[in-house]
């Protein structure tokens, strides 16, 4: 039986610029829950906009910290201990809740906090070039490790989606990709559902088709990603275009 504890207990009304606040009250054994603007939740920061800052603030000081033990330990460690010492202290962090903070604009802070960081490893200058860095050092820079994100997501919950030829049963080009829902709304169009179809939609057939294949999947995808090693979402997507 499961009971609340008051005292720790909270609600949040969500909302948005356009749209105003209600009066809400929750009642519970005679008393009001308290609303918040913002609280903490499995380890997240969760406001009322979902604005992500607070918890973007919150992780860059502990990457921050990973950068200066990385930077002490460097003149005797080799690289593949250095490798292991970013998994552990910087890489498990960073991608921690990925998915629901990935889009926020803080999180360009912690692309940099990457960037200083395999400078350091790879004892390279302040403003030496990354992006082969990353690709010789086989590590995911945060926009490719957040398409590797989505994607695991879309393989893990592929029942939750619809493919085209379920919609419809003209065989187009597009008839085995999951199907996209028009949206206006941007909050919406950045989340896992929507960006999620676009993402796997938007990849090269052949790796499109290793999807029932969940290990395969992510050892080709993997390997893509770190070849290309995408510095945006926009590279990734004008990547089909070409």
């Amino acid at each position: 039986m499961l009971f609340s504890n008051f005292d720790k207990t909270y609600f949040i009304q969500f909302t948005n610029k356009s749209i105003c606040t209600s009066d809400i009250q929750i009642p519970y054994k005679d008393k009001q829950i308290s609303i918040v603007n913002e609280t903490k939740f499995l380890g997240l920061f969760i406001n009322n906009n979902l604005s992500w800052k607070t918890y973007i603030e919150c992780i860059k000081t502990k990457l921050s910290s990973a950068c200066c033990v990385v930077r002490s330990v460097k003149p005797f460690l080799s690289i593949n201990t250095l490798k292991i010492i970013y998994s552990f202290y910087f890489h498990s962090v960073m991608t921690y809740g990925l998915l629901f903070w990935r889009n926020s604009s803080d999180s360009i802070q912690i692309f940099r906090l990457q960037k200083k960081i395999v400078r350091i490893m790879a004892g390279c200058r302040y403003r030496d070039s990354c992006r082969k860095l990353f690709i010789n050092l086989e590590i995911l820079p945060l926009p490719s490790q957040y398409i590797l994100s989505l994607l695991m997501f879309m393989i893990r919950n592929s029942s939750q989606f619809l493919v085209n030829s379920e919609i419809h049963h003209i065989n187009t080009r597009q008839h085995a990709n999951f199907y996209q829902p028009s949206v206006n709304v941007a909050k919406y169009q950045k989340g896992v559902y929507y960006l999620g179809v676009k993402v796997f939609n938007a990849l090269p057939s052949d790796i499109k088709t290793e999807f029932n294949n969940p290990k395969k999947f992510k050892v080709v995808l993997q390997k893509f990603l770190y070849e290309k090693s995408f510095y945006s979402l926009d590279e990734y997507f004008n990547l089909q275009k070409c």
